[in-house]
Parts: structure tokens; C-alpha cells; sequence
């Protein structure tokens, strides 16, 4: 069905002008509202303003322009239907074959850190969607297009269809179109019951709308007899893991996509030169150094077994040495992550074919809130950012830490940060050394950490110790006293915290509370 009279009303004018210029080169009459209707003129254009078409002006501050049978009626009438175009034809309507609209501001109003109530509400479209909901819900007549980058391909298929859009493509910018009005709706709402009685901002909206696109569909989830897909954020948040760009490999799966996640969110919030070692959403190794090569080699000696068809994270450019050393090892990992690579470091793990390798930017941005879904339900928190600096620290025991062993409780810190609780991490020289995760009882947490580092071959002697939450009795201290450690980093706050202090102190322990856990389910 050939276009011949487009609307175009637009608060995003990016390409308008060169849309409608090759709108009008194949004989489309135009269409148009307010300031665009001004930049088409301008541009010498001939375009018809919306008011003089209906024959009303616009009125009550632009808050009624397109809200009339005139506009309507021309795009919502069925061109299948005979009694549809006597009636449009009995009131002198004709027909609009193309509608070009985005919607007001309203995302980017309330973005503002001092928009009032005043000013978002003047920011929510009506006519807009009305007419977006018009035109999508008649696409088999009526194209509708609402994002800028569809200008081109429209254009160039017009051109090659006789000034038509194909059925498929019409239901394509149909489908786009009530997701564009029902996002835009979701914003809305999403923010004004955010509003307390006040009219002050809440953290938590009464009424949450999501919206997420599928990037693909997976071979299958968690486990073979289960589905699955991967969905990220319309506007994926910088430096998180759904910005990544795949260089090789097979698909990602389910399971890779979790525990990339997991290595990502570790290996970015350390500042030296970093490795992180995943395996089934833990860290089994982690080590900083003063480049990546020498961080690499330490993660991977505190637990060579579990590395095994691991995620491997980085911090900074992968070049030929860690390549090497991961070959020399023969190093089997599912997903290698890091914020770039040498050509030679790429042209080397090529011939890795099965080897999944992912570059994104480096940073430290989060998301506003993560996700979890229960049954029925969905929990809301903030993502966990904090992390503690030396100054937090308070020291219980008669035992002061040295400054080498505070860094190490600081980096053990961080490390349990991403360890599943109950969590224990033994560190020594920047490496984890052992790691004892997901345990129901903290000491046996405890015993495992410290059985891990004895399979590595690697002496606890010396080295300190990070609990993500407190230890509830002094068993915990006496293991962690027996395997040779000498600083001990936990949140404190248990009725129990004086009888643990005596544990330490009667082992020579040095131990400092950081007053915040940080449990990871």
C-alpha cells in the first residue's frame, strides 16, 4: 500500500529533516506539529500544519494539537473495510499512511537532580501515544516509525517498492512502537509512585514496571531440561557485563553468563593489576600483582583444580605472556574476560575456537537495583558498593595488624565481598590462598578454606583471614589459629564478639572489625 500523506511530529529531530526530504522526493505530502513543522518550513520543505489541516488551532499550551477525529479518523481507518472509507471519505478525511513520532522528554526530564512535580508532569505526552497506539494498532495500512535509526532503511525501501512498506516490516514498527508507548508509560509510573505523600522522592517505586530486550535465546538453562534466554537493559549500564562484545567462541550459556558476571564484578572493583578465577559462581582463586602475568600465576596456584573450565577475568590488556602461561598450563577456560587485548594476544587465542572471549569497559558503574525472583515475587536491593578502607577499620585485639598485613585483610575483604556465604578467605602477598564458600556453619567454612590451601601446597603461615559476617563462636578462630594465620578481618556484632576477641587474643591474633558484612546468597 503506497504512502502518500505522512505525519511527522518529533521531540527527537535527529535525521527528521533528511527523512522528510526523502519522504517528499517520492511524493509524500507532510504533515506537521509546532517546531517541526517550523524546521521543515525552513528548510523549504512545503508542510501542512496540523492546526490549519483540522482546522483547529493548537491550544492549551500545545497540550492539545493531534487530538482530533480529523488525525484519528485518517489513521486509524481500515483500508479493508468499504464502510470505513465511506465514513472517513462522508467527513472529508483522508487518509494518513505513515506516522513519525516521539514522545516528550519524560526520561530525561526526571533525570534532572531538581526536576519538580510541576515539570515532569508537563513532560508526559498525550497526543504522542495516542497517536503511536493509532497507527501500530492499524499497521496492516498504517506504517508507524519512532526510532531515528529506521529513517535509512525505510527510505531506501519506499524507493524500491513503489513508495511502499511491506506487511512484515509495517508489523515490525508496530511491535517496536507499543513497546516504545509502553515503556515510556512504565517511566512514568515507575517514578510518580516513587513519589511519597510529600511529593519527595522514595527509593523503592509502590508500582515497578521492568523492561528488558532478549539479546538470544540459550541453548538451555541452569540444566539441559530447562530453557532459557539472556535479557539486558534496554540502555545496558556502561562496564557491566551485558555491554560485552563477544570476539569468539561458541554462544555463551546460561551458567557462562552468571559466573562471567560474577568474575566481572570482582575483578573491576580491585585497582592493581588483577586476576579472578570463577567456578560455579565462586571465586577460586584471586590475586593483584604489579602486572598481569604475575596476578594470573598466583590465582591460579591457589586452587588448580577448580580453575579448571573456570571464567577468567581480568582487569586490564590481555598480551602474548598471559596467553602463553594459560597454554604452558593447559589451562581449560569456558570464558575469558577482560577490558582489551593485544592483536597478537588475539590472534594467539584464536586458535582456541571453543574458547569464549569477551571485551568490555572497564569501570565502576552498577545498577540501580538487583534483581531476584521468588516465588510469586521479586526481591529488591541496592547493589553492594561498599568497601571498606583502612580508616573504617577497628582494631579488638591487643595485637595490632602491621601495614602489610592490613593490605592483605583489605584485599581478603574485597575478595569475600563475591564469595557465597558463609565465607572464609585465607590471603597472603595479594592471592587468596584458600577459600571456603557456601557452607551452612561458618567453621566449617573455616576447615575448608584452610583444606583447599593444603591441596594447593600453599602455607597458611602468616597469612590473614577475611569473614564476610561475624564468627558466632571462637571455633572459627581456634581453626583459623591452628592453620597458621596471624590477622583476622570480620563486621564484629555477635553476643558473642568478647569470647571470640579472648580466642585471638590468646592465639596472638591481630583482628579488626569492619562493622558491615557482606553476605552473598
Amino acid at each position: 500500500m503506497k504512502i502518500r500523506q505522512a505525519l511527522i511530529s518529533l521531540s527527537d529531530k535527529r535525521g527528521a529533516l533528511e527523512f522528510a526530504r526523502g519522504l517528499a522526493a517520492q511524493g509524500v505530502k507532510l504533515l506537521s506539529t509546532g517546531g517541526t513543522a517550523r524546521q521543515l518550513r525552513d528548510a523549504g520543505l512545503e508542510v501542512t500544519d496540523i492546526g490549519d489541516y483540522t482546522g483547529f488551532p493548537e491550544m492549551l499550551d500545545g497540550r492539545v494539537k493531534t487530538l482530533h477525529p480529523k488525525v484519528h479518523g485518517g489513521i486509524l481507518a481500515r483500508r479493508d473495510l468499504p464502510e470505513h472509507l465511506a465514513t472517513i471519505e462522508k467527513h472529508g478525511i483522508p487518509t494518513i499512511d505513515l506516522v513519525c513520532v516521539n514522545l516528550y522528554p519524560f526520561r530525561e526530564t526526571i533525570a534532572k537532580p531538581d526536576v519538580t512535580l510541576e515539570e515532569a508532569i508537563e513532560n508526559i505526552d498525550i497526543g504522542g501515544p495516542a497517536m503511536v497506539r493509532s497507527a501500530a494498532k492499524n499497521y496492516t495500512s498504517v506504517a508507524v516509525v519512532t526510532d531515528p535509526e529506521d529513517y535509512t532503511a525505510l527510505l531506501a525501501e519506499m524507493q524500491a517498492n513503489d513508495g511502499a512498506l511491506t506487511p512484515a516490516t509495517r508489523f515490525g514498527l508496530a511491535k517496536k512502537a507499543f513497546t516504545h508507548t509502553a515503556r515510556y508509560d512504565a517511566a512514568i509510573a515507575n517514578w510518580l509512585t516513587a513519589l511519597d505523600e510529600d511529593n519527595k522522592p522514595k527509593l523503592f517505586p509502590d508500582k515497578l514496571q521492568l523492561a528488558f530486550d532478549c539479546v538470544e535465546t540459550l541453548r538451555y538453562g541452569e540444566n539441559p531440561h530447562q530453557k532459557a534466554a539472556f535479557y539486558r537493559d534496554p540502555i545496558p549500564t556502561p562496564g557491566t557485563i551485558a555491554d560485552y562484545q563477544q570476539i569468539q567462541g561458541k554462544e555463551l550459556s546460561y551458567n557462562n553468563i552468571a559466573d562471567a558476571d560474577a568474575a566481572w564484578e570482582c575483578v573491576k572493583t580491585f585497582q592493581a593489576p588483577c586476576c579472578v578465577i570463577i567456578k560455579h559462581a565462586n571465586p577460586c582463586g584471586v590475586a593483584i600483582d604489579v602486572d598481569l602475568l604475575s596476578a594470573y600465576e598466583k590465582a591460579f596456584k591457589t586452587d588448580s583444580s577448580s580453575a579448571f573450565g573456570g571464567i577468567i577475568a581480568f582487569n586490564g590488556t590481555v598480551d602474548t605472556e598471559v596467553v602463553k602461561a594459560m597454554n604452558e598450563r593447559k589451562h581449560f577456560v569456558e570464558v575469558l574476560i577482560a577490558p582489551a587485548y593485544t592483536p597478537e594476544a588475539k590472534a594467539m587465542l584464536a586458535s582456541k575456537q571453543n574458547l569464549r572471549v569477551l571485551e568490555l569497559p572497564l569501570s565502576n558503574n552498577y545498577h540501580a537495583f538487583e534483581f531476584k525472583r521468588v516465588g510469586g515475587g521479586l526481591l529488591l536491593q541496592t547493589p553492594d558498593m561498599f568497601n571498606v578502607l583502612a580508616s573504617d577499620l577497628k582494631v579488638v585485639t591487643h595485637a595490632t595488624p602491621t601495614d602489610a598485613q592490613l593490605d592483605d585483610l583489605l584485599f581478603a575483604w574485597r575478595v569475600a565481598k563475591f564469595v557465597k556465604s558463609n565465607a572464609i578467605v585465607f590471603c597472603g602477598g595479594g592471592m587468596t590462598l584458600g577459600v571456603g564458600a557456601g557452607q551452612m556453619s561458618r567453621v566449617d567454612s573455616t576447615r575448608i578454606a584452610a583444606a583447599k590451601a593444603s591441596n594447593a601446597g600453599l602455607s597458611l603461615a602468616g597469612s590473614c583471614v577475611a569473614s564476610d559476617a561475624f564468627f558466632p563462636f571462637r571455633d572459627g578462630l581456634d581453626v583459623v589459629a591452628e592453620a597458621g594465620a596471624k590477622s583476622v578481618i570480620q563486621p564484629g556484632g555477635s553476643v558473642r564478639d568478647e569470647e571470640v576477641i579472648a580466642a585471638a587474643n590468646e592465639h596472638g591474633l591481630a583482628m579488626v572489625f569492619t562493622g558491615a558484612r557482606h553476605f552473598r546468597h
